[in-house]
């Protein structure tokens, strides 16, 4: 059974890590990642950080299973159980500059049919709370995003990777477009998560870098 947090319901909360081991990828003759291992697991932040082009959306991407390695593995674990792959999605939450919401629905809409996909839409108190935690104030929730600036968007964005309180998050360059207002509240949502929630994050940002328990510095 499921426990409910802020109106959302959550399986397994705290539980899954996210294993991987000599993970080599290859685009026709570029390798763009060789060898690169570590682990996502609740409570120990993993930073990803690396020149431009040196792979760090393609490896987030891998361990989203969007792109399956040319080499290596990548293994979802529940406890020391191997999770199938269809069994991944269920439980991530990922936020990347390639993922957009969608422009003709407003703000809230878009939230409210990412959490019905995700079968945890419980109303729209939880929703908006959440865009209000991430600085989207009540008078823009209904605006269509067509008419968001590309911080407000990122705002949107976050709030859909995190709207089921996912046991994976995988965040690819997450400040991108924010103020400081909004790095400092995705930095408080970021620590709120993190004790439940396997976390890592591809950045250059110093300040974002700071946040990790771990990190893999990628060659160019």
């Amino acid at each position: 059974m499921g426990v409910v947090i802020r109106e959302v319901i959550v399986l397994n909360a705290g539980v899954v890590t996210v294993r991987f081991d000599g993970v080599t990828k290859r685009f026709g003759r570029q390798r763009v990642l060789a060898g690169v291992g570590g682990e996502v697991r609740p409570g120990h932040l993993l930073v990803v950080a690396g020149p431009n082009g040196s792979g760090k959306s393609t490896l987030l991407n891998i361990l989203a299973g969007l792109l399956r390695p040319s080499y290596g593995e990548v293994r979802y674990l529940d406890g020391d159980v191997p999770l199938p792959r269809d069994d991944w999605y269920p439980r991530l939450g990922m936020a990347a500059p390639d993922m957009a919401p969608y422009e003709e629905l407003s703000a809230l809409a878009n939230l409210r049919l990412f959490a019905r996909l995700r079968g945890c839409y419980n109303g729209d108190g939880p929703l908006g709370t959440l865009l209000e935690e991430l600085g989207l104030a009540a008078a823009h929730h209904d605006r269509l995003i067509a008419a968001f600036s590309s911080g407000m968007r990122q705002r949107v964005k976050l709030a859909q990777a995190t709207l089921h309180l996912p046991e994976v998050l995988l965040l690819d360059e997450p400040s991108a477009n924010l103020d400081a207002d909004g790095h400092l509240r995705l930095g408080t949502l970021v620590e709120r998560l993190k004790p439940t929630t396997a976390i890592a994050v591809a950045t250059n940002d110093p300040r974002e870098i700071a946040w990790g328990d771990a990190k893999i510095e990628l060659a160019g």
